[in-house]
Order: structure tokens, then C-alpha cells, then sequence
């Protein structure tokens, strides 16, 4: 893949790129989770390549593009539009995984037209409706609650929880490495104080699909997705022998259910 980057006055954001050669071929751009970066879909590249003009990126704030000035998903929206124009990519399908989801709505809710379909993989809803107060509290305060763990408790505690396999668990371990605890912290702390910027609940047209790891432990991942599908009427799949993490922990099946979501659609 071919690495390049976009600038604005808040900091450079790199992302990688992979062109099919054929001219309608579809894109799809890949967005990491919290603490991440783009390496977290290695094995979606390799299985997608082929068929597809494939887009990871180090969302603002992490990986690569650090440093980053006055992060918030309204502007990682603005970073991936300018991508998408550098390339000339008209429309795109959305892949966000935990966090990553979040750039992903806000991307989809500002630039209407340019997505063709959005895969929820272990992430959440924007909308207050899903969440309590003291879920609220909770989202906000996981940033200090994570000071008070050493560094290596904090990085074991961290993969061990989002993995089910060695694989996740060793992906997640090495992504890690590249952040000091600080880093970590910080990116916690803005991470989760920006979700609740949009307060209603968003409805797509475009097709919507939820995948959940079936021994998701991460809060109340799994509560909410259910209640997402259950609201807006989206499918959902419970993938098997997976955590948190599962594009990772069972990247066959992931890989799987989203060509076969990706299939459904191309053919209308």
C-alpha cells in the first residue's frame, strides 16, 4: 500500500492506499479503534485487496498523525473528506471498528451522498437516547480511572479485554507499543469526550451493517448494538470466537459477512 498524507492547520493525517486497477471497482476505507491504528486491519487488506480500492488511515490523534491540535469527530470527518478528494473517490464504504465508528457517522451525517454502505464492527451508536447517565459518567471518567493503572497493567489489561485470541492479543499489544502511557491516556480522554456531541439518535438510508464479537466484554457494547439494530432495523451479526476485537480475533468470519453485506447491496 502507498502511504500519504493530507495537512491542515490542525496536523498532518496519514493514511495508506491500495488502487484496484479496474475503473468502477469500489472503494472501502477501513477506520481503526481507540489506542489503534491502521494496522489493525491487516487481515482485511489482504482478503480485500483484490476486488477493491482499499483506504486505511491513522485517525487524527493516533498512530502517525500525532501531533494533532483540537481533535473532535466533526474534524477527523474533515480529514477524511480531504483524503477522499486528494484521491478523487467520489463514494466509499465506511468500515469503523469501536471508536473508528465514530468518524465514520460523522462522516456519513456531513457529506450525504458519498457513503454506499456502513459496517459497524463492535462500535456504537451517537444518539443520548442509547445511553444512561451513568453510562455517561462513566464514558467521561475512564481517562483518569486509566492514570491510576501502572503502564504495563494498563497495556495487558487493555488487550487482554478486547481479545479472545493470541493473534488480537499480541495485534493490540504491538499497536500499544507505539504510545506511551500518556499517549494512551490522552487519547482515552478526548476520544470518549466527543461522543457525546451529538445528542439524537441518526438514522442512514444507505445500508447498515452491525457486527458484534460474541464475548464482546467492552462496557455495554453489546447492549447497545442490539438496541441500535432493534431501533433503526439495521441486520446484526453475533460473530463467533470473538471479543472486542473480532476483526482480529475471527477475521474469517468478519471478512466473510462483510463481502457477503458488500454483495447483497452491488447487485441492486
Amino acid at each position: 500500500m502507498e502511504k500519504k498524507s493530507v495537512h491542515s492547520e490542525r496536523g498532518s493525517t496519514y493514511y495508506w492506499i491500495s488502487r484496484n486497477a479496474y475503473a468502477d471497482a469500489k472503494s472501502i476505507v477501513f477506520t481503526h479503534g481507540l489506542t489503534a491504528n491502521h494496522t489493525m486491519f491487516e487481515k482485511q487488506i489482504d482478503y480485500f485487496s483484490g476486488e477493491y480500492t482499499i483506504i486505511t488511515w491513522d485517525v487524527p490523534l493516533h498512530g502517525e498523525s500525532r501531533p494533532y491540535s483540537n481533535f473532535s469527530y466533526e474534524n477527523t470527518a474533515k480529514d477524511l473528506l480531504a483524503i477522499l478528494e486528494a484521491e478523487k473517490i467520489e463514494k466509499v464504504i465506511l468500515v469503523g471498528m469501536s471508536m473508528g465508528g465514530y468518524p465514520c457517522q460523522e462522516f456519513a451525517i456531513r457529506y450525504v451522498g458519498r457513503v454506499q454502505a456502513f459496517i459497524a464492527v463492535d462500535t456504537t451508536p451517537f444518539g443520548l437516547c442509547y445511553y444512561s447517565k451513568s453510562d455517561q459518567w462513566w464514558l467521561k471518567h475512564v481517562e483518569p480511572i486509566a492514570r491510576c493503572f501502572p503502564d504495563r497493567l494498563l497495556r495487558w489489561g487493555m488487550a487482554k479485554s478486547v481479545s479472545e485470541t493470541k493473534y488480537a492479543y499480541d495485534l493490540m499489544i504491538e499497536m500499544l507499543a507505539h504510545l506511551s502511557k500518556q499517549d494512551i491516556c490522552e487519547q482515552i480522554g478526548i476520544a470518549y469526550a466527543d461522543v457525546f456531541t451529538r445528542t439524537e439518535p441518526v438514522h442512514f438510508d444507505f445500508p447498515v451493517l452491525i457486527l458484534i464479537g460474541e464475548h464482546d466484554k467492552t462496557g455495554k457494547v453489546m447492549q447497545y448494538c442490539r438496541e441500535w439494530a432493534k431501533h433503526d432495523g439495521y441486520p446484526i451479526q453475533v460473530i463467533k470466537n470473538a471479543a472486542h476485537f473480532s476483526n482480529a480475533d475471527n477475521y474469517i468470519d468478519v471478512n466473510r459477512a462483510i463481502d457477503e453485506f458488500i454483495s447483497s447491496f452491488a447487485r441492486d
